[in-house]
C-alpha cells in the first residue's frame, strides 16, 4: 500500500497502468510458471507487448515510439515486478540497453534497430561482465581490433540477461587494449545475432529469476561491421558511466516495488494463518516486524520517488542513485527473509510466492554494480 503522493504520475500514467495491469494479468500471470520452467520469456510475449506499446515507449515517433516520459518507465517496471522479478529482461531492454542506441547511435543505426525494438521483433542485451571480470569494467579482456571495414571481436561474456534470445547485443570491448589508463580504450560495439564467429553458451542455471534467460556469449574472431561501432572509439567507458545512473535507478524502483508486494503478501497471509488458537497477525512480534518493514518501505519510496523526479529533469544523481541502489536492494533482501519467516514452513514451499520472491531478490545487490561498489562511489564523492 503506497501512502506517498507521487505527483510525477498524472492521470494518463494511471490509465496506462490500468491497461498494462490487465494485459499482464491475461498474457503473463497465467504462463509465468511455465516461463520459469523454460528459463525464458517467449518471443510471442515480446511481440504482444510491442503491439500494445509497452516496449520503449519513450522513443521518438519517427521510429515508432510515443515519446513518453520516464513516468511510463516507472509504471512499466513496477507492473512487471508484480508478475515476477524475472521479468527484468523487458525492463533492461526498454530502459537500459536501447537508450544506448538512442543516445549514441547514428541516424542509420537508430532507423535500423529502434523500430524492431519497439515492436518486439528485436530483443536486446548488454554484455559487460566477463568470467574473470565483474564490477571492474576497466579490466575487461574482450578486444575488438579494427581490420579495414570490420572489427575482429574476441572474448567471452557471462551472466548476460536476455543473452539467449537477444537479436542485438551491445558489447563492451577494448578497441585499444594497450592504452593507459585502460578505461580510455573501451568502446561499445553492437553485435547482431547472425554475426559469424559469435555463439551463445547454454542457459545458466541460477538460484532465482528463472524466467530471465541468462547465458554466456562467446566471440571467436567474430567479424563485426565497423558501422556497428556505437558512438566514438574510446568513449565507451564514459557512455557507460552516463547511463548507469538510470540503470541503478531502475533497480531501485524494482526493489521498492518488490518490497511492497512481499509486505502485502505477508500481511494477507498472517491475517489468515492461525497458531496457538489465534491469527498470527495478533502476535506482537508479527505486528512489530510488519510495522518495521512498512516504515522502511515508505521511507525508501520517498527517497526513490524524489530521485525519479530529479532524474526526469536531467539532474546528475550519481551519488544519490548509488545510495538508493544499495539501500533498496539490501532492504528487499531483508524483507524477503523476514516475510518468509512469517510464512513459517509454507514460506519455504515453491507453491507460495514468497519462496520465489526470496530467491529472486538475492542477486539484486550484485547486479548493476555490486553494493560494495556503490559504497565506494559514495565515499569517493564524499571526498574520502
Amino acid at each position: 500500500m503506497c501512502v506517498v503522493e507521487r505527483d510525477f504520475l498524472q492521470e494518463e500514467h494511471l490509465i496506462f497502468r490500468s491497461s498494462l495491469r490487465k494485459f499482464l494479468a491475461q498474457e503473463a500471470a497465467p504462463y509465468f510458471a511455465e516461463w520459469e520452467q523454460n528459463q525464458q520469456i517467449p518471443r510471442s510475449f515480446w511481440r504482444q507487448a510491442g503491439e500494445r506499446g509497452y516496449l520503449c515507449p519513450w522513443a521518438l515517433e519517427d521510429y515508432g515510439g510515443y515519446e513518453a516520459d520516464f513516468g511510463y518507465s516507472v509504471v512499466l517496471n513496477e507492473e512487471l515486478e508484480r508478475i515476477g522479478t524475472a521479468m527484468v529482461g523487458i525492463g533492461l531492454h526498454n530502459d537500459i540497453v536501447m537508450p544506448y542506441i538512442h543516445a549514441y547511435g547514428t541516424e542509420d543505426q537508430k532507423k535500423k534497430w529502434l523500430p524492431g525494438a519497439i515492436t518486439g521483433d528485436i530483443i536486446s542485451a548488454i554484455a559487460m561482465t566477463e568470467p574473470a571480470v565483474g564490477s571492474d569494467l576497466a579490466a575487461i579482456q574482450t578486444t575488438a581490433i579494427k581490420d579495414e571495414d570490420t572489427y575482429i571481436l574476441n572474448g567471452e561474456k557471462t551472466f548476460i540477461t536476455n543473452g539467449y534470445t537477444a537479436d542485438l547485443i551491445v558489447v563492451v570491448c577494448k578497441t585499444d587494449p594497450h592504452i593507459k589508463p585502460a578505461h580510455k580504450g573501451i568502446s561499445l560495439l553492437v553485435v547482431e545475432a547472425d554475426t559469424p564467429g559469435f555463439r551463445r553458451g547454454k542457459k545458466l542455471r541460477k538460484v532465482g529469476q528463472h524466467a530471465n534467460d541468462t547465458c554466456e556469449l562467446i566471440f571467436e574472431d567474430a567479424r563485426v561491421p565497423a558501422e556497428n561501432l556505437l558512438g566514438e572509439e574510446g568513449k565507451g567507458f564514459y557512455y557507460l558511466m552516463e547511463k548507469l545512473q538510470q540503470e541503478r535507478l531502475i533497480v531501485s524502483i524494482q526493489s521498492i516495488a518488490a518490497t511492497e508486494i512481499m509486505i502485502d503478501l505477508t500481511t494477507d497471509y498472517v491475517k489468515q494463518r492461525k497458531a496457538f488458537g489465534k491469527r498470527i497477525s495478533q502476535f506482537q512480534n508479527t505486528q512489530f516486524k510488519l510495522a518495521e518493514m512498512n516504515t522502511a518501505l515508505q521511507m525508501g519510496r520517498v527517497f526513490v520517488d524524489q530521485l525519479i523526479k530529479s532524474h526526469m529533469t536531467g539532474k546528475n544523481l550519481v551519488t544519490e542513485v548509488s545510495m538508493a541502489k544499495w539501500w533498496s536492494t539490501d532492504l528487499v533482501k531483508k524483507v524477503a527473509a523476514e516475510c518468509m519467516q512469517l510464512h513459517g514452513g509454507y514460506g519455504y514451499m515453491e507453491e507460495y510466492e514468497i519462496a520465489r520472491r526470496y530467491r529472486d531478490a538475492a542477486v539484486s545487490s550484485i547486479y548493476a554494480g555490486s553494493n560494495e561498489i556503490m559504497k565506494v562511489i559514495i565515499s569517493k564523492n564524499m571526498g574520502l
